[in-house]
C-alpha cells in the first residue's frame, strides 16, 4: 500500500501526507477509535459472561487436591439448580466496567504501537505485530486490574447483596488497597499474551487469507480470522488464566496456603494438582474465549467502518 495511518485513527494518508503531518489528531478520532473497540469487548463480554462465571468455578475447584473434575456442563446445571439462574450474571457490572476500558485499551493502543514500532524499525512484522499487542495488553491489565479482582470476588461470592462498591470497600478495609492489585503480574503475562496472540493471529490470519483465497475485507474474512485468533489465544492464555484467578481468590485458596507469587502459584498447583490443573476450565475458557474473540473483532470491524477508521 502507498500510504500508511495514523496512529490514532487508523486513516489512510499518503506517502507525501506523512511527510507534513502533524503529531496532534482531533480529539473525535480517538474517542472514536478506543469506543469502538471498548464497545465491541463489552458486546462480547455481556453475551459470553456466564461461562466466565463457569469457568472461574471450574478453576478453583479441588484446591491443593488431585481428584475426578465435575465438568462444564454438569457444574453449569449444579450452580443453576443451587443458585438460581441469576448466579450466573454474578460481577456482570465490573465486567462489563472493565470491557470498556481494558477493550478500549487493549485494542486501542495495539495501531498506535504497531505504528511507532514501524516508525523505530521500519517494520510491521510479525514479531513487531506481537511486541505491540504485548505491551497494549499487558498497560491495559495493569491499570484495571482492581476490577477484575473486584469481578473474580463477585463470581466466587454468592452471599454478597451489596453491589460491587460496597464489596471494593470491603476488599480494601479488610485486605488493605493492595489487595486490589493482587495476581496483577500474572494478569499482565496472561493480558500481553493473549492481546499478542490474539491480535497478531487476527492480523496475520487476515493477510494470508486475503492473499490465499478469495476473501476480500467483509463479515466472511472477519469470522474465520477471529476463529483462528481464538483457538490460538485460548491454548496461550489457559494456564496463566488459572494462576491469575487463584491469586485473586487467596482467601478461597487458603486451604493449598498462600501463594507468594504467580510463579510459586503455578509450582503449587503443579505439585498438588498436576499439570492438569494447570487447564482447569480449559473447555469453557475456548468455549468463551472463542465467540468472545469472533464477536469483538467482527463488531469492531464493523463499528470501524461507521466510524470511518480503516480495518484492523
Amino acid at each position: 500500500m502507498s500510504g500508511d495511518s495514523t496512529p490514532a485513527t487508523g486513516k489512510i494518508l499518503s506517502s507525501g501526507s506523512m511527510e507534513r503531518r502533524k503529531l496532534g489528531v482531533p480529539i473525535s478520532d480517538v474517542v472514536s477509535h478506543f469506543g469502538t473497540s471498548g464497545m465491541s469487548v463489552a458486546a462480547a463480554t455481556g453475551i459470553t459472561h456466564p461461562l466466565d462465571v463457569i469457568k472461574v468455578r471450574l478453576q478453583m475447584q479441588l484446591v491443593g487436591q488431585r481428584g475426578p473434575l465435575v465438568g462444564m456442563g454438569r457444574l453449569s446445571l449444579q450452580v443453576v439448580e443451587s443458585e438460581g439462574l441469576k448466579s450466573l450474571y454474578l460481577g456482570l457490572a465490573p465486567a462489563l466496567t472493565r470491557s470498556v476500558l481494558y477493550g478500549g485499551l487493549r485494542l486501542g493502543l495495539y495501531e498506535p504501537s504497531k505504528y511507532l514500532c514501524e516508525l523505530a524499525f521500519g517494520s510491521t512484522n510479525i514479531l513487531v505485530k506481537i511486541a505491540s499487542g504485548a505491551f497494549s495488553g499487558a498497560i491495559a491489565t495493569a491499570l484495571t486490574n482492581p476490577v477484575e479482582v473486584l469481578k473474580v470476588r463477585l463470581q466466587m461470592n454468592t452471599r454478597s447483596s451489596l453491589g460491587p462498591i460496597h464489596e471494593m470497600r470491603r476488599i480494601a478495609s479488610e485486605e488493605g488497597v493492595r489487595a486490589l492489585w493482587k495476581g496483577v503480574g500474572p494478569a499482565m503475562a496472561r493480558a500481553a499474551t493473549l492481546t499478542a496472540s490474539q491480535l497478531a493471529t487476527y492480523d496475520e490470519s487476515k493477510q494470508a487469507l486475503i492473499k490465499y483465497t478469495h476473501l476480500e475485507e467483509g463479515f466472511h474474512l472477519h469470522l474465520i480470522s477471529s476463529t483462528i485468533a481464538g483457538t490460538v489465544s485460548t491454548l496461550m492464555t489457559a494456564p496463566m488464566d488459572m494462576v491469575k484467578t487463584r491469586l485473586m481468590l487467596q482467601r478461597e485458596s487458603s486451604c493449598a496456603g498462600m501463594y507468594r507469587n504467580g510463579l510459586h502459584c503455578a509450582y503449587q498447583v503443579l505439585r498438588a494438582e498436576g499439570p492438569s490443573g494447570l487447564y482447569k476450565g480449559g473447555l469453557t475458557i475456548f468455549a468463551r474465549l472463542a465467540p468472545q474473540t469472533m464477536i469483538t473483532f467482527v463488531l469492531c470491524e464493523k463499528l470501524r467502518g461507521l466510524a470511518g477508521l480503516k480495518a484492523i
